[in-house]
C-alpha cells in the first residue's frame, strides 16, 4: 500500500494526470446501475494521496510553495473530476444520436464539455482541502469538507446539478440510503469521502516502519459504515405504512421512441394506443380502467398541444371513467407577462383531466433543463449553430413557482417533472399552512432519449432517494422507464423495467411524518459540510 501512495504522490506531468483521470472514473462503479459500493475506495484513496503530493509536484521556479501547492491541488481535482464526470455521464452521447442530423456534431460538448465544466468543482473542492491539509486523518475529513462544499455548489450554481453526487455510492443502497432523511444527501456526499478516503492512513509513513496496526481513522470510518447500517436496517424494520384507503394507482408506460411515429400526423394513433394500453387487463384482480383511481401517463406524452386539440382531449376524456383521474405529461400553451406585456408562452406540464376531458389542476415545470429545454445565453448561441433538443419555438417558459396539486379523492400532490426529482431543497413549496402537506409525489420523465444507458438508473435513484428524504410514497411514470411506485422509506413496491411496455398496478401507500432533512434542507446540507470542518480543525489539535 505505501509503495503505492508513494507513487501517487510523487508522480508528476502527465502521469499524475492520467492517475488522476483513472481514479476519478473508477468512482462511476459505485454509481447505478453497477453500484459496487467499494469502488469509491479508488477515487477517494487516490484523493488524499494527489493532495499529498500537491507540494511534491513540479512547480514554477520562484512560484511561492502556498500558491504552487494549491495550483497542483486544483490541477489533480480538475483531472480527477474529469475522468469521474466523463465515465458518470457518457450516456449524455445518447440524446445526440436521436436527431443525429441536427445533433451529432456536438456531441462531443455533451460527452466531453460538460464534464469538463463540472470537474472545476471537485477541482476547487480540492483546492480548499489543500488550504488546510495537515497530516494524519485530519486531512482525510478536510477532504470531506472541501468535496462537501463543492458538491453543494454544484447543486446550487448556474441553475444547479446535483446529479450523480459522491453521496449517491451510498444512496442506492437502501439500508444505507436511510440517513438521507437526516441528512438528506449532502450529509451522504461527506460520509462517502470520509469512509472511502480512510483506507489512504494505511499508507501513511508510520506504517512503512513496520507498524501493522490498522489506523485509529479506518476503524472509524469502517464503524461509522457499519452504523448507517444498523440505522437503515433498523429504520426498514419498521411496520410498513399502510394504503391510502379506496385508492388504485395504474401507471401506464408507453415506451415511445423519438422517432417520425411521435409526430402530430400519427396523434391519433397515439392517443388510441395510450388509451387500449390503460385499459389493458393484466390479471383477473386488475382488469381495466374501471376501478382504477389515478392513471398517470408520462412527460411530453404528446407531439402536441393536448390543451388545443379537442377531438383529442373528448378521446381521453371520453374514455376515462367516472372515478378515474388521468395525470399526464403534456406541453401546454400560456401567458407570460415581461415589461408590462403579455405574451404566449409554451409550458412544459402536468395536468389533471377527469371524465368528459374536464382539466381539473395544472402545473407548469419550473427548474428546466439548460440546453435540453431552453438555450441559454440563446442570442450568443444560436449564433453558433446550438438549439435546444425540444421542437417548442423559443423553448419552454418556466413556471411561476412549486406548488402542489389537488385531485379528487387523493392527498395533495408534490407535482414534480423529470429532473426537478433530483432537486430535494426546491420540491417542498414554501410557507404551508400546517395541515396541507402533501401526501404524495408525482414524478413524470420522458427518458427516451438516453436509451439502453445508465442515465435511466441513475435517474430513478435520484428520484427514489427523494422519497426517503421527503418521507412521501412516489409514483413514477416513465415513457420507457423505469415507472413505479416507491414507498416513503424507498422502497420499490411494483416496477416495470426499461424499454418494456405495459401498466403497474398498484395501491398507494401512505406517508410516513416529515423526516428532519424535510424540514430543513438547506440548512442540513449546510451542516453537512461545516460539521466536517470544524471536525477536521478539532482533530489537527488532538493529532
Amino acid at each position: 500500500m505505501y509503495s503505492v501512495a508513494e507513487f501517487v504522490i510523487l508522480a508528476g506531468g502527465w502521469r499524475r494526470r492520467l492517475i488522476a483521470f483513472a481514479g476519478g472514473a473508477c468512482g462511476a462503479l459505485a454509481l447505478a446501475p453497477v453500484d459496487f459500493l467499494f469502488a469509491m475506495i479508488v477515487p477517494m484513496t487516490l484523493a488524499v494521496w494527489l493532495i499529498d503530493g500537491a507540494a511534491e509536484a513540479k512547480q514554477s521556479p520562484g512560484a511561492p510553495m502556498r500558491s504552487a501547492a494549491l495550483r497542483n491541488a486544483f490541477s489533480a481535482g480538475w483531472w480527477w473530476g474529469f475522468g469521474y464526470f466523463v465515465a458518470g455521464f457518457w450516456w449524455l452521447g445518447a440524446a445526440f444520436l436521436v436527431e443525429p442530423q441536427d445533433f451529432v456534431w456536438a456531441m462531443p460538448l455533451g460527452i466531453f464539455g460538460l464534464p469538463a465544466f463540472l470537474a472545476l468543482f471537485p477541482a476547487f473542492g480540492f483546492a480548499l482541502a489543500r488550504l488546510g491539509w495537515s497530516g494524519g486523518p485530519a486531512r482525510v475529513l478536510m477532504l470531506a469538507a472541501g468535496l462537501g462544499f463543492s458538491e453543494w455548489l454544484r447543486e446550487h450554481v448556474f441553475t444547479g446539478f446535483p446529479w450523480n453526487d459522491y453521496g449517491m455510492a451510498l444512496g442506492d443502497h437502501l439500508v444505507l440510503a436511510q440517513f438521507a432523511a437526516i441528512g438528506g444527501l449532502p450529509a451522504l456526499n461527506v460520509l462517502t469521502v470520509a469512509i472511502f478516503a480512510a483506507p489512504a492512513l494505511l499508507a501513511d509513513a508510520r506504517m512503512k516502519k513496520g507498524q501493522r496496526r490498522i489506523p485509529a481513522g479506518v476503524m472509524v470510518a469502517a464503524a461509522v459504515l457499519l452504523s448507517l447500517a444498523g440505522f437503515g436496517a433498523l429504520r426498514l424494520a419498521a411496520p410498513p405504512p399502510g394504503n391510502v384507503p379506496g385508492v388504485k394507482v395504474r401507471l401506464m408506460q408507453p415506451n415511445v421512441t423519438e422517432d417520425d411515429n411521435f409526430s402530430p400526423a400519427h396523434k391519433d394513433e397515439i392517443v388510441a394506443r395510450y388509451l387500449a394500453l390503460s385499459d389493458r387487463a393484466t390479471s383477473p384482480a386488475n382488469t381495466g380502467l374501471a376501478d382504477v383511481t389515478l392513471l398517470v401517463w408520462p412527460e411530453s406524452a404528446f407531439p402536441f398541444i393536448l390543451t388545443e386539440d379537442p377531438p383529442s382531449l373528448a378521446a381521453i376524456g371520453g374514455a376515462l371513467p367516472p372515478s378515474t383521474t388521468l395525470v399526464t405529461g403534456a406541453a401546454r400553451v400560456g401567458i407570460v407577462s415581461q415589461g408590462g406585456r403579455d405574451y404566449p408562452a409554451y409550458f412544459n406540464s402536468m395536468l389533471a383531466i377527469a371524465r368528459g376531458g374536464i382539466i381539473l389542476d395544472t402545473y407548469d415545470k419550473v427548474h428546466l433543463v439548460p440546453f435540453g429545454e431552453y438555450l441559454p445565453f440563446e442570442s450568443t448561441l444560436r449564433h453558433l449553430g446550438l438549439h435546444h433538443f425540444v421542437h417548442i419555438p423559443g423553448g419552454f417558459a418556466p413556471g411561476a413557482a412549486h406548488r402542489l396539486m389537488n385531485l379528487p379523492g387523493l392527498p395533495p400532490v408534490m407535482a414534480l417533472i423529470c429532473y426537478e426529482a433530483i432537486f430535494p431543497e426546491e420540491a417542498l413549496p414554501p410557507g404551508l399552512p400546517p395541515g396541507t402537506e402533501p401526501g404524495l409525489i408525482i414524478n413524470v420523465t420522458n427518458d427516451a432519449w438516453f436509451g439502453n444507458t445508465a442515465g435511466p438508473y441513475q435517474h430513478l435513484a435520484q428520484a427514489r432517494l427523494l422519497s426517503i428524504e421527503q418521507g412521501l410514497p412516489m409514483l413514477r411514470d416513465a415513457n420507457t422507464g423505469i415507472s413505479a411506485i416507491i414507498d416513503p422509506y424507498g422502497r420499490v413496491q411494483r416496477f416495470l423495467g426499461l424499454q418494456q411496455e405495459g401498466v403497474v398496478d398498484g395501491a398507494l401507500p401512505e406517508k410516513i411524518a416529515m423526516p428532519p432533512f424535510a424540514r430543513a434542507p438547506f440548512l442540513a446540507g449546510i451542516l453537512a459540510w461545516v460539521v466536517a470542518f470544524c471536525a477536521a480543525l478539532a482533530l489537527r489539535g488532538i493529532v
